[in-house]
């Protein structure tokens, strides 16, 4: 009777711990706004496949691995131009490359381009986020099923993504962000492949992937490159995979190719 009664206990303190568990994870919006108004998207804590198995990718690319994170939320779209210009108000910032093309009556809506590493990191501090980890943007442009890309398995098409433009940039060439519905990522991210590459936090570490934490990896803790994710407007469809890591760049790079979007932790 006695151990009838404690197995009847542990039952429902198991029970009521999954409850409260419940609870706080049905507690956590889908979706958030920003500081800057920037809408947000919460990927859920939990396990994925990072990287690529042997064969498939490049060696820094190998091995496949899982990695579990925290909650967090991600920008639903890259930072435009118009939200780039209050920051440049409101900081006196250094102007980022080809600044001077911008007319936000016509590009307001488009991704800024031109920023360095510093610039995009001080952005999203000073609006209370930071830059994502390389983990946390894969997940986001993969999700738990490793998709070749963010929509799936299926190659790039002009529908879904802008990419493989071999012209002079400007930035009436760039699409307004969230312009490709049916492109975004698992948790609702647009333009995690094409449109503007995008920085991440992490410094680059070709061998990082053999020993990294299995539990939020903060990436490398000094290096040369900083990591750039997602592929751009003129890049071909194998920089556009989810788990490519072919471009990085010193952290004081600013070309036309590079922009970012922020993230922060859900709790």
């Amino acid at each position: 009777m006695q151990v009838r009664q404690s197995l009847l206990l542990i039952a429902f303190l198991l029970s009521a711990e999954a409850s409260v568990g419940l609870a706080i994870a049905e507690d956590v919006p889908k979706d958030i706004t920003a500081k800057d108004g920037a809408p947000m998207r919460l990927v859920p804590a939990g396990s994925f496949w990072m990287g690529l198995a042997e064969g498939e990718g490049l060696d820094d690319e190998q091995p496949r691995h899982q990695v579990y994170l925290d909650a967090y939320y991600i920008d639903k779209y890259e930072v435009t131009t118009e939200r780039y210009a209050k920051f440049l108000t409101f900081t006196g910032w250094q102007p980022p490359l080809n600044w001077s093309m911008v007319t936000l009556s016509e590009h307001a809506t488009r991704p800024v381009i031109g920023v360095s590493w510093a610039d995009a990191d001080a952005y999203c501090r000073i609006n209370g986020r930071r830059l994502p980890t390389e983990a946390e943007w894969e997940k986001a442009a993969r999700g738990t099923t490793e998709r070749r890309f963010p929509w799936g398995q299926e190659r790039p098409q002009a529908s879904i993504a802008l990419f493989g433009q071999m012209t002079k940039f400007s930035y009436d060439l760039l699409k307004p962000v969230g312009s490709y519905p049916g492109g975004e990522g698992p948790y609702g991210a647009f333009d995690l492949a094409g449109n503007v590459a995008e920085w991440v936090e992490d410094w680059y570490d070709g061998e990082y992937y053999r020993n990294s934490p299995d539990k939020n990896p903060p990436g490398p803790r000094t290096g040369q490159f900083k990591m750039v994710r997602g592929g751009s407007w003129s890049d071909m469809p194998v920089y556009l995979m989810a788990a490519s890591r072919t471009s990085k760049l010193p952290p004081d790079t600013r070309n036309a190719f590079i922009g970012f979007r922020c993230a922060q932790s859900a709790k």
